[in-house]
């Protein structure tokens, strides 16, 4: 379980069967079946797009899109945000980033 924990948290997107071409690779005797049942218990899986993701839920509220029709013509009137999750050794930590998008070059990105 720790190897294919270290496996998934550099490759997120590895499915059952390639973890277990992976741990193949490195000389482990094991099959998909036993790799799915340990992914299922460690509650991982794998993050590639799922069928049907496109397709909204019908109980989705729809917001609206608040800067189409809006222009930015100074600064520190348009904020945006990220928040990026950070595995280190010892456990995890979460960065935020909020900054301040300025007037001159949002109208250069938008030409």
């Amino acid at each position: 379980m720790k190897l294919i924990d270290i496996e998934y948290t550099e490759h997120p997107f590895y499915g059952t069967r390639q973890m277990r071409n992976v741990l193949r690779r490195k000389g482990y005797k094991i099959n998909r079946k036993r790799v799915q049942r340990l992914m299922r218990k460690m509650g991982i899986q794998s993050i590639a797009p799922k069928p049907n993701t496109s397709k909204a839920h019908p109980q989705n509220k729809v917001y609206p899109y608040l800067l189409r029709n809006f222009d930015v013509t100074r600064s520190n009137q348009v904020w945006s945000t990220n928040i990026t999750y950070i595995p280190l050794s010892g456990g995890s930590i979460y960065h935020h980033t909020a900054s301040q998008d300025d007037a001159d070059y949002a109208q250069n990105a938008l030409i």
